[in-house]
């Protein structure tokens, strides 16, 4: 079943417990903190239920159901492409600004569902999910991440209190119970349901954190507490356009004594297959192939502001400016062919097929070290402008105030209010608390940087890499005073 927009607010309505400071809020869907947000995933749910994109955003399972595309387990590189091309029109809308849009989580699950018996006994309960997600079109944001309090167990130890991370605190028949919190469940305050695991590798004895689950966020006990949300701090469109309706909101998730039924539990004290899921299935391929293809469409926009900008003052006829702008579009064209490598270069897991791994991970280490360059670079190429314009576009409104403004703030290559419009787009990209956000949160998108490089190291051939050097070195001999000694 495609849902619609109007569906997906309505599923928002559903009792969820979300705090923003001490305020709970009861209707996400209205409230100024999050509406604007939760209108831009329902944009999203129309641009894919609208028959005129179905042959890209849709596809009809084995089973007969036409579904989302990013639930597609693909048996063909043609079929990879698809999904991939349903990834790039989501990303375009949101101009990869939403990191985790409906289209990530569900891309892991599809990615685990290829290989249920991974999971041993917990396989159906795999399969059976991606099937639910597949058939109510749920978007499913996730935490698998422990608190940053809870990194010194020892400190735990010695003071006789509770370690904060969520762990299994009791289980019956019916189902475990779980207790305390994790992170960072971005877009939860807008999603279904959350997915609750282990990306960093947990310690022998850690049993009782090696759940990996999912939960409704309406589900008893849980409770989300939001970041201080950015949507309230756009005044208008015009002078936060980014702002305004692209704040995914970022959230802690508390459990307080949530039961969670066995069906919802995919791992259970299993420390290493915590972790491992995500390798000994194409569940991290087909996730991040979807953060190589969001990223894109982000360094898109980077760009293309970079030489709207210089263009407004005539600066992209300096040929120092026209040369970092020629930097700029070699490196969208170095990951986008990184992306299409994913797909053409496909590996076969059974039946099935996923992303090139190699590229994949060299994509996303590309993109966690050069965001921070890139908005650099835009910001430098801004230069004082976005700061000389005036506080909002209620100058406009004042007759006197606007002839003067229109008059004086022009250059010859763009009018004054257009000039505005654009610097204050550039603007929320390099300076506003929206783009301090984003310059975070890039820089631990897949993980810290290490954890990156660390999967980069885990996937490169090194026996190829040192059979080169063997062969090499075998090609010649040693000097006659070493062979004779």
């Amino acid at each position: 079943m495609l849902k619609t927009g109007k569906e997906h607010l309505d599923s928002l309505r559903d009792g969820r417990v979300v705090f923003v400071g001490k305020e709970r809020i009861d209707d996400v869907t209205t409230h100024p903190a999050f509406r604007r947000a939760a209108q831009t995933i329902a944009d999203l749910y129309d641009l894919k239920a609208d028959p005129a994109h179905r042959d890209v955003m849709t596809y009809v399972d084995d089973d007969g159901v036409r579904a989302s595309a990013y639930f597609m387990r693909a048996r063909t590189s043609e079929q990879l492409a698809q999904r991939s091309a349903a990834h790039k029109k989501i990303a375009d809308m949101s101009h990869g600004l939403l990191g985790r849009a409906p289209d990530y989580i569900a891309s892991f699950v599809t990615g685990m569902s290829i290989c249920p018996e991974v999971f041993g006994d917990r396989a159906d309960n795999v399969t059976a999910y991606w099937r639910y997600m597949r058939d109510n079109d749920v978007y499913a944001a996730h935490a698998i991440v422990a608190p940053q309090a809870a990194r010194d167990p020892a400190y735990y130890e010695r003071e006789n209190r509770p370690i904060p991370t969520l762990r299994v605190i009791s289980e019956d028949d019916d189902g475990v119970v779980v207790h305390g919190m994790k992170m960072l469940a971005t877009g939860a305050i807008l999603a279904n349901d959350i997915f609750i695991g282990n990306i960093l590798p947990l310690a022998p004895e850690n049993k009782a954190e090696s759940i990996t689950l999912v939960v409704r966020c309406n589900a008893p006990g849980v409770s989300l507490w939001s970041r201080k949300p950015l949507e309230p701090t756009a005044t208008s469109e015009f002078d936060s356009p980014l702002t305004w309706r692209f704040d995914e909101t970022d959230a802690m998730v508390m459990f307080d004594h949530v039961k969670v039924p066995w069906e919802q539990v995919f791992v259970h004290n299993d420390v290493a297959l915590s972790r491992e899921l995500y390798f000994r299935t194409p569940a991290h391929v087909y996730g991040n192939h979807h953060s190589n293809v969001r990223f894109l469409a982000k360094l898109q926009l980077i760009i293309g502001l970079a030489s709207r900008v210089t263009e407004s003052t005539g600066a992209a006829q300096v040929p120092a400016v026209r040369e970092t702008l020629g930097r700029m579009a070699s490196q969208e064209a170095l990951l986008s062919g990184l992306i299409d490598g994913q797909m053409w270069a496909a590996e076969s897991w059974g039946e099935y097929v996923a992303f090139n791994r190699r590229s994949m991970y060299a994509a996303l280490n590309w993109c966690v070290e050069e965001y921070s360059p890139l908005i650099d670079t835009l910001r430098e190429l801004c230069g004082g402008g976005v700061l000389q314009m005036p506080a909002d576009a209620s100058v406009l409104e004042d007759p006197e105030l606007s002839e003067v403004f229109r008059e004086f703030w022009h250059t010859p290559q763009l009018d004054a209010v257009n000039r505005m419009k654009l610097l204050k787009l550039a603007w929320d990209m390099v300076g506003s608390e929206f783009a301090g956000r984003h310059l975070q949160y890039e820089k631990f998108y897949p993980g810290a940087r290490f954890i990156v490089r660390g999967h980069n190291y885990r996937e490169a051939p090194w026996d190829e890499f040192h059979r080169v050097v063997d062969e090499l070195m075998g090609s010649y001999t040693y000097p006659a005073a070493v062979v004779r000694g």
